[in-house]
């Protein structure tokens, strides 16, 4: 019943504005392709026994990927991330992770030492932070003569890193100061924004300035180059935090974006030491019959020219995980800078002595305006730096940090809203098309381990692809964008990906379908291309259609090769038809009649199946998928069934064929079988076992005949002749047995295999 009461408390609260404004979103988009980690083309670098590859920097000046991961730094080739220029450890000793043990933290995972922070300096050097068993610290590191080198300059990493490595945070390098956002303390119970320099700047120890955050982007807009106001550069904090401002009995979070300026040096006596520039506003990111607001999980901003066309990008999830939604918002540079510079504030009022609700601030503002950077007004009334600000201006912002008006989003809706996996990061590229149009191409990070290539078409949002580059239970936790490479970092390793790979469409219709801003198809190579200069020269040989997707100047495609099958009466017969895309709608033909769903037909996402095939399912079918009102045919099947009089009669000759093959296969084994079995019972083919018995009774037989013969015997003449016929007879048998034991040895032959033949004349035994 509280809970209930709650929803009900924060839908009163939840303007209406905010449930209408996303009803123009796209939502649950399919994409086009689907691309499997066995053709995604990518290169994986993983190093054995190393985890958490999740902070990068493009060292583009040395092409090089400076990667952090647990314990261990790398230096990656930029174009080839699986050549490894350098590798230095960074572990925690026996007494830190001992100690951090100790404390209550797992001593195998979190009491290790995991890169958080990674920036360049201005002299070429680089600053890196670990939370090195839940006593953060930071050195310096050079890459020279081949190898990366920590200095051994270690520093106190509080409030430069997290304690926990699996906190969210962020930081930014500005003019060599570093700005971060984390927490301060071991239980992660003090978040902070802060400045480190000499002199530390910070934000207050407060819920109504941070309250349980979790930061996700920072950025440094130099506002102050163009700034008709004497404005000074900004620094620009992402983050989603417990929301105060709510009455209800439940826990809302909302989305946040914050503020500083970069030469805010605290204040005098109020703030000392402490932002004087801190102000926050709501983040909307509006999503079609869902209630409560979305959480912002990464921001990604994109600068074409000046500070003044900035867009940042952010992706959200919703805070419940009953339904799985995620959109993609887009905040201008001037929507989010008009909030903080003209909206009204929100201010606590206390409510029958205990109950703090936060209403919209009506009275007079201090002068200079809370919150406002160093300006030509404030100048004007000589006030030069933040020091000089009156109590006044500073003791309100202390108190009141919160702008009442919340940022919206382009367009007051979502850019993309789909349901499936959550999204985790993004990052934009900017693509010149072939007519000369700009587009923002935007990769999105999931907790799927995939990766989606969309772009939006005045407000037609389009998924050209999804990659899949890690197994499904490893979410993306880092997206990078260099020249023409997107390097993807995950728990298990790092995937460098081409952000144009239009070689993956290999017709003309399905390049241009696509409706890729990288691709063309080159009609005199007769193949999909990313675009070059000499395409914009050659218009007329290519094809490329953005905004509509037309692939009506393709050549025609020509009808695929019939396959011939076929069937036994009451089978079920399944035909095998797989579309180019996931967006094309698969056409079956039956003799060029259009099959309807029935008993007999099933149609799956890739194939038809015939459930009991009779007669009336002989004919002709063609499969066709049919995408954007352009058809292509993919296979075609000539379907016969064994029955009728023809056919029949052509089953049966085969069938008698077959039983005439068995039967004489049979016979021959009967004659073989008795062929064998007389030779045995005649001795002239004996068994092995029985060769030496064969023998011994050869020999009693012609020891019986000689002593008859010496019994009869009456001469020696006589006896003489009668002893060379013994002997003849001896030979002769004993001759005869050794020919069938050649006979025999020959036809095992050398081999081993024994060889088998007819023998047509009783002679031949």
């Amino acid at each position: 019943m509280m809970f209930l009461l709650a929803v009900l408390c924060v839908l009163y609260v939840w303007s209406p504005a905010t449930l209408i404004g996303g009803q123009g979103a796209t939502s649950n988009i399919i994409p086009r392709k689907t691309v499997p980690i066995s053709s995604n083309g990518g290169r994986l670098f993983h190093e054995e026994g190393v985890w958490n590859y999740t902070t990068m920097l493009l060292r583009e000046d040395l092409n090089m990927l400076i990667l952090g991961a647990r314990e261990a730094i790398f230096a990656l080739d930029l174009d080839d991330i699986t050549v490894k220029k350098s590798m230095v450890n960074w572990k925690v000793t026996e007494q830190q992770q001992k100690d951090c043990y100790n404390k209550g933290k797992d001593a195998m995972n979190e009491c290790k030492n995991y890169i958080r922070v990674l920036h360049k300096r201005d002299d070429g050097r680089m600053y890196v932070c670990g939370t090195k068993a839940f006593n953060p610290s930071c050195d310096y590191m050079s890459y020279e003569n081949g190898q990366l080198n920590l200095e051994n300059k270690q520093e106190d990493g509080k409030g430069k890193c997290p304690f926990d490595p699996f906190q969210r945070y962020t930081s930014e390098m500005v003019d060599g100061a570093l700005y971060s956002a984390t927490s301060m303390n071991f239980r992660g119970s003090e978040p902070v924004m802060m400045r480190s320099t000499d002199e530390v700047i910070r934000t207050v120890f407060a819920s109504t300035w941070l309250n349980e955050p979790n930061f996700v982007h920072m950025a440094h807009i130099l506002e102050g180059e163009s700034s008709q106001e004497g404005d000074d550069d900004k620094i620009y904090l992402f983050f989603s935090e417990t929301a105060v401002e709510y009455d209800s009995y439940a826990k809302v979070d909302v989305s946040r974006v914050a503020r500083v300026c970069k030469g805010d040096l605290g204040g005098q006596r109020t703030l000392q030491k402490k932002w004087t520039s801190f102000l926050k506003a709501r983040l909307d990111c509006p999503v079609p019959n869902i209630n409560l607001p979305l959480l912002v999980q990464d921001v990604f901003h994109l600068c074409q020219d000046d500070w003044t066309t900035c867009v940042f990008y952010g992706v959200f999830t919703l805070q419940l995980d009953s339904s799985q939604y995620s959109a993609v918002c887009a905040y201008k540079i001037e929507d989010i800078k008009r909030v903080f510079s003209k909206s009204k504030f929100k201010a606590p009022v206390t409510v029958e002595t205990s109950f703090v609700k936060w209403v919209m601030y009506s009275a007079e503002l201090p002068d200079p305006r809370p919150g406002a950077c160093i300006d030509n007004h404030a100048r004007e009334k000589g006030i030069t730096k933040s020091l000089d600000l009156p109590d006044k201006t500073l003791q309100f912002i202390k108190d009141k940090p919160l702008m009442d008006q919340a940022v919206k989003a382009i367009g007051k809706r979502a850019l993309l809203v789909k349901r499936g996996t959550a999204f985790t990061r993004i990052v934009v590229v900017t693509v010149t098309a072939l007519n000369e149009s700009s587009h923002e191409v935007m990769f999105i990070g999931t907790k799927s381990g995939s990766v989606l290539k969309a772009v939006n078409y005045d407000g037609e949002m389009v998924i050209m692809e999804e990659i899949q580059l890690f197994e499904p239970s490893e979410p993306i936790k880092i997206l990078r964008l260099s020249n023409t490479k997107l390097y993807v970092g995950s728990e298990v390793g790092v995937v460098q990906l081409s952000i144009s790979e239009c070689g993956r469409y290999h017709t003309c219709l399905d390049c241009v379908l696509a409706r890729d801003p990288y691709c063309v198809w080159d009609l005199n190579a007769d193949r999909c291309s990313t675009i070059n200069s000499t395409h914009r020269t050659r218009t007329s040989t290519v094809i490329q259609s953005l905004s509509d997707g037309d692939a009506s100047q393709c050549p025609p495609i020509g009808g695929s090769k019939t396959v011939n099958i076929s069937f036994f009466h009451g089978n079920t017969v399944k035909l095998w038809c797989q579309p180019y895309s996931n967006l094309a709608k698969v056409h079956w033909q039956l003799n060029g009649q259009p099959i309807r769903p029935s008993n007999t037909f099933q149609f799956l996402p890739d194939s038809l199946m015939i459930i009991n095939a009779s007669a009336e399912a002989s004919g002709y079918y063609t499969c066709s998928s049919v995408e954007r009102k352009h058809e292509a045919q993919h296979v075609a099947y000539d379907l016969k069934m064994w029955s009728g009089s023809g056919t029949t009669a052509s089953l049966h000759g085969v069938k008698e064929k077959e039983n005439t093959l068995v039967a004489m296969v049979v016979l021959l084994s009967l004659i073989l079988a008795m062929l064998v079995i007389w030779n045995l019972y005649k001795g002239y083919f004996p068994l092995p076992c029985c060769h030496s018995r064969v023998k011994d009774m050869a020999n009693r037989s012609v020891d019986a005949n000689q002593a008859q013969q010496h019994k009869a015997a009456s001469s020696t003449g006589n006896l003489n002749s009668n002893n060379n016929y013994a002997n003849d007879q001896r030979y002769s048998f004993s001759r005869e047995t050794d020919r069938e034991t050649d006979r025999l040895s020959t036809t095992v032959g050398s081999s081993g295999q024994i060889s088998m033949r007819y023998i047509d004349d009783e002679s031949e035994i």
